[in-house]
């Protein structure tokens, strides 16, 4: 266990605290249409269709490690029957990302979940989520988890309890700073300082 107070971080690299949380059990069902314009569909996703729609969801928030992965491992993963994607559409668009993760031991993940700033306040992620919840829950799955950080949206860790979520672990995670590495623009996330 590290000691209390201040830990240097060193420069170019950057620091999060992650909170994992869970649902044991499907939550009362909460009415919510999908917005006007919006249409919600499932997804077999290419490599190109991928990495594009994790970039516009999740460089504002840091989300770097699918970008790590060559093709063949990234091409693994989109076709592996265990993973479900799903997206937001609007003006022939896509707009979210839903990834959904059944484990053999039982448990479902939400990989990964986000809207693109054109959606983010129109009652998608709202939307979104209720689609998550259903879609794990009627798989005969132990538990629903997922984890969130201190770069995620301020609003993710009270909507995510909002949600039916219970936080049961934190972590520290400390990793390259992908602007640096070339895996985001310098200036993705400006709320966010650049130490090199």
């Amino acid at each position: 266990m590290p000691d209390n107070g201040f830990h240097d971080i060193p420069a170019g690299k950057f620091a999060v605290v992650v909170t994992h949380l869970e649902m044991r059990s499907p939550p009362p069902a909460r009415a919510v249409n999908v917005p006007e314009g919006v249409i919600f569909r499932q997804v077999l996703p290419k490599l190109d269709w991928y990495r594009d729609i994790f970039r516009r969801v999740g460089a504002e928030w840091l989300w770097f490690g699918r970008l790590k992965l060559d093709d063949a491992a990234l091409a693994a993963m989109l076709q592996d029957p265990a993973r479900q994607f799903y997206t937001l559409t609007r003006d022939g668009t896509d707009e979210a990302l839903l990834e959904l993760y059944f484990k053999p031991d039982g448990d479902c993940e939400l990989a990964y979940f986000g809207l693109t700033a054109k959606l983010i306040g129109s009652g998608a992620g709202r939307y979104l989520m209720n689609q998550a919840i259903r879609l794990a829950w009627e798989k005969p799955i132990n538990r629903l988890h997922l984890n969130t950080c201190t770069h995620d949206s301020p609003q993710a860790l009270e909507f995510y309890k909002r949600s039916g979520f219970t936080p049961y672990a934190r972590q520290i995670e400390v990793d390259d700073d992908p602007r640096l590495t070339g895996l985001l623009p310098r200036d993705a996330a400006p709320r966010i300082p650049l130490l090199t």
